[in-house]
């Protein structure tokens, strides 16, 4: 394997130089190649958003809150469209591979930097279990002489050559199964708006029009509370939108990359989940059975009389799964990478071969997504449910972290280079506020919750391990008189 000796520590480090990448793709003085081109991007931007989960999860939502969930969604949907204007305004003045970890370490402290990107990576890494086996189950359904594990093994396997390859083929296949996810949602809501008025020729659903989302027990049928707990049940479906922002520190031009994606998020959002779930309500009564049994998109389907509905739906679903363990693969390793480079994970994650690929940060992520695989299979209510809960509530744990970055890191970019905040949080700093009473009201009501008490509770003891062996570190580098320094300028 052929390194380069340069680690990503030049453009993370507090008080220096941002890491410049210009339109003529020169390497990064981070080692990594300005890959990406402005329509991967844009693709990453949009697929983002869009995770298996909407499309596997939303039946359960739909039959815990009636029409009411559309309220849930758009709870949570403002609050993750806040959060990536934060991110947005920091990524925007600063595009780092390890945006909001790399932010947090230079606004709030090398603590903050070190937990939050550990949590994350280790979120990741999570996924990529749950998603490898939940593309397993429906690979082994077509081809059921291939064992469920071996189809897992093949998938982790293609996908992990993808991300050694280079960052432009990462981009690429994520600019293709995003495609795919989007042509989808998009035809979807067409077609479903023409069934829901009467306009689709042939189509065996009635078309009544909105009479769906008040005609089975009015638009609150499970009462006003049950919002809180349709948020609950669709929180986690919203992890994704800031992968843009890492992704970003490898493109031709970061800046407008985020300007870009930060400025869309809200119609993405407004049609993509929104819309589609809006679409479902409409066609079919909320406590239809065939919404939780078959899954509130293919039961939609089934009820204009698209043929092989379901089908059509584990194609699309398949393209889900695939795009974020691409997605999940590349994120890991770029959170390591950055760690990596700030002192807070193994030199050689910080390291790139001549490609400018972080390979031992990629492998490293890998290993650990096979582990949690293998946990999966072997003790998939024990050991890998434990694993499961006590990853469940990082994606708040972000959002918040994010929000208090913010925070202190306008003020940090208005002194040293005030001409880069073109993305301005809007209401600064009264929405901000906002996001945080929204999140945090969000982590204890989900206290109230069976289910929700133990992701948090599990969450919130891997967060205080994390944070105990970072406050242990910083202590011991005091003690060295190396704290607050990296391994590029010790």
């Amino acid at each position: 394997m052929t390194s380069q000796t340069t680690t990503a520590g030049p453009a993370e480090r507090p008080g220096e130089p941002d890491s410049p990448h210009s339109p003529s793709a020169s390497p990064s003085p981070d080692g990594l190649q300005p890959g990406l081109k402005n329509r991967h991007l844009s693709m990453i931007a949009i697929g983002g958003v869009i995770g298996a989960g909407l499309f596997v999860g939303s039946g359960a939502g739909i039959a815990a809150a009636g029409p009411a969930i559309l309220l849930s969604y758009a709870l949570v949907g403002l609050m993750v469209v806040f959060v990536m204007r934060m991110l947005g305004e920091m990524a925007a003045a600063r595009p780092s591979s390890g945006s909001f970890s790399a932010y947090a370490d230079q606004a709030l402290g090398r603590w903050a930097g070190f937990s939050i990107g550990w949590l994350y990576w280790f979120f990741w890494v999570v996924v990529l279990a749950v998603e490898a086996t939940a593309g397993a189950k429906i690979l082994e359904g077509w081809v059921p002489g291939v064992p469920q594990w071996a189809w897992a093994l093949i998938v982790m396997v293609v996908l992990t050559a993808t991300n050694l390859v280079s960052v432009g083929s990462y981009g690429e296949f994520e600019f293709w199964f995003a495609g795919i996810k989007v042509v989808a949602i998009g035809a979807f809501v067409v077609v479903g708006l023409l069934a829901v008025f009467g306009l689709l020729p042939g189509s065996d659903n009635p078309g009544a029009g909105l009479a769906h989302l008040t005609d089975t027990g009015g638009f609150f049928p499970e009462g006003p509370g049950a919002i809180l707990t349709g948020v609950l049940m669709v929180v986690f479906s919203f992890m994704g939108s800031e992968i843009v922002t890492l992704a970003a520190g490898e493109s031709e031009n970061p800046q407008r990359a985020v300007q870009k994606a930060t400025n869309s998020v809200i119609w993405r959002i407004a049609v993509f989940y929104l819309g589609s779930i809006f679409v479902v309500l409409t066609l079919l009564p909320w406590n239809d059975p065939s919404i939780v049994k078959d899954g509130s998109y293919v039961a939609a389907l089934n009820s204009i009389g698209i043929p092989h509905a379901g089908e059509v739906m584990n194609v699309i679903v398949l393209t889900a799964v695939l795009s974020c363990l691409n997605s999940g693969l590349y994120t890991a390793s770029r959170m390591a990478f950055s760690l990596g480079g700030r002192g807070d994970a193994p030199k050689a994650f910080a390291r790139t071969n001549k490609r400018g690929v972080p390979q031992a940060a990629i492998l490293s992520s890998v290993v650990f997504g096979f582990v949690a695989v293998f946990f999966n299979y072997k003790w998939p209510d024990t050991v890998f449910q434990f694993l499961l809960n006590s990853s469940g509530a990082v994606a708040l744990f972000v959002w918040l972290v994010i929000c208090f970055t913010q925070l202190r890191m306008r003020g940090m970019i208005l002194r040293e280079s005030p001409e880069k905040l073109v993305v301005r949080m809007w209401l600064f700093p009264y929405l901000t506020w906002a996001t945080i009473a929204m999140i945090s009201f969000v982590l204890v009501y989900m206290l109230t919750d069976d289910s929700g008490r133990e992701q948090v509770l599990l969450s919130l003891l891997v967060a205080a391990l994390v944070v105990a062996i970072s406050l242990v570190r910083e202590a011991r580098n005091r003690r060295n008189g190396t704290a607050g320094k990296t391994p590029a300028n010790t």
